[in-house]
């Protein structure tokens, strides 16, 4: 089932701290002043997501369509996202990954303890 841009939001703002906001001038997602996730309105569309580098790799490699990349984003730690085609349980393991790497580390501290 195709995922929309609003619940993506959704998913990612019952994270701490996560907010709506613009990342290169698209709509997108921030934790502590952070982005870690936009729509994309290029001609691919699509979700751009931080990720680490391994990860991608993995991602890439496991052959489904849900996730891609483009010359312009090789070598850049995100990987990019059809919404749908994407599994809905693993979008919210790659949103929580990602919210990991840009939240502060007072939020980061926080949700450990919780």
């Amino acid at each position: 089932m195709a995922m929309t841009w609003d619940q993506v939001v959704a998913m990612a703002t019952a994270l701490p701290g996560v907010a709506e906001g613009t990342w290169w001038r698209s709509p997108g997602l921030n934790v502590g002043g952070k982005s870690f996730a936009r729509l994309r309105d290029e001609a691919e569309g699509g979700l751009v997501l931080l990720c680490e580098p391994t990860e991608k790799e993995a991602l890439l490699a496991s052959g489904d369509p849900a996730f891609y990349t483009t010359p312009h984003y090789d070598g850049y730690p995100c990987i990019l996202i059809d919404l749908d085609t994407v599994d809905r349980q693993q979008l919210a393991e790659l949103l929580d990954s990602a919210w990991w790497l840009r939240a502060p580390a007072k939020l980061r501290r926080a949700r450990q303890g919780a």
